[in-house]
């Protein structure tokens, strides 16, 4: 072999291993006049992987927010899909999704009074301290996009019911169960504050009832504003809202609800890896004097049962549900989760 022939040898083996990091181009290769250094050179081009097609979601927060890259993924956007796009019409997590055989209550309200005679009961309901109580939630995502980049529609379900399955001398029967129905519309946000990381602000229509008949009947209408945060294992939501006044003084089945569950609430939670999670969900009146009430909702859990958390909730306050709206109650229960918050 010349010397020449040599030399084109040793400089072509300095190339090709850089020809992996290179667009495929089969015109490289048949040039090569060496069998095995050309066999070589289409092999290197035959395990170059094209490119993956980014979800163009991601690349828009990528490039808006370039130096957010190692932020992206959060506890919101596990939830919110704010910089990815997964698909719509899928079911999601909402709320948590649990059962609680155990739901203690010191005070029972067995004469539930809204301030409108037409709901208010006369006599008094025969209730057990203990009684068991159960959620489900999900959302969708509807559309995509709706009025701008990253603004979504979403729609949400969550009902919560009150059972009160010890009670034989009244048959067992659903003490209460609440029906929340919302649209809600999504836009993904970056901004830090405090060391948090702005992540959403969305704006719902919500609706909430017993559907039961009078002097039972309970519901009401709100619009929510809802801002979130997060840093890793944390997540933060403040909710004030603004209730749809009802038609007339006749037609509102709970007068003055916002002076008792309240104009706002702030959800926090904890996440410690994938085992302890705690949330804490506190309303308020925003009112002082005695108009000052609220109530503050506390929830633990951690795995113990294949997929299932054990759950731990403790509740002080007014609004358990909506036909104690007005009823200050001091609750614990003991249960298992299938989802939580995060």
């Amino acid at each position: 072999m010349s010397l020449l022939r040599r030399s084109a040898l040793a400089a072509l083996c300095l190339v090709l291993p850089q020809l992996h990091a290179m667009e495929p181009e089969p015109e490289i290769c048949w040039k090569i006049e060496d069998d095995a250094l050309r066999l070589a050179c289409y092999d290197r081009q035959a395990q170059t992987e094209p490119e993956e097609t980014p979800d163009p979601r991601l690349s828009y927060w990528k490039e808006r927010y370039p130096d957010q890259r190692d932020r992206v993924y959060s506890l919101l956007n596990s939830r919110w899909e704010l910089t990815e796009n997964l698909g719509k019409f899928i079911l999601r997590p909402y709320k948590p999704v649990y059962f609680l055989p155990v739901f203690y209550s010191n005070r029972p309200n067995p004469l539930p009074r809204s301030g409108n005679p037409l709901t208010s009961v006369d006599e008094p309901l025969n209730l057990d301290y203990a009684e068991a109580k159960m959620q489900l939630s999900f959302k969708t995502k509807l559309e995509d996009n709706l009025f701008g980049e990253n603004i979504d529609l979403w729609f949400g379900f969550t009902q919560s019911s009150h059972w009160q399955i010890y009670n034989s001398d009244t048959s067992r029967p659903f003490r209460e169960t609440n029906y929340e129905p919302e649209l809600m519309l999504v836009h993904a946000m970056n901004f830090d504050l405090g060391g948090y990381t702005g992540r959403m602000i969305s704006l719902s229509l919500n609706h909430q009832s017993n559907g039961r008949s009078e002097p039972l009947s309970r519901s009401w209408n709100r619009i929510i504003l809802t801002l979130g945060f997060d840093k890793p294992d944390w997540a933060i939501l403040f909710r004030p809202w603004w209730r749809v006044p009802e038609a007339s003084d006749e037609e509102d089945e709970n007068p003055n609800i916002v002076d008792y569950v309240g104009r706002a609430e702030l959800l926090v939670v904890h996440r410690k890896g994938n085992t302890h999670q705690i949330a804490a969900l506190f309303r308020h009146s925003l009112r002082d004097g005695a108009d000052s009430r609220g109530s503050v909702n506390v929830n633990w859990s951690y795995p113990c049962f294949d997929r299932l958390r054990c759950h731990v909730q403790i509740f002080n306050g007014y609004g358990e549900s909506l036909i104690d709206f007005n009823h200050r109650t001091t609750s614990v229960g003991v249960g298992m989760a299938l989802l939580e918050w995060f």
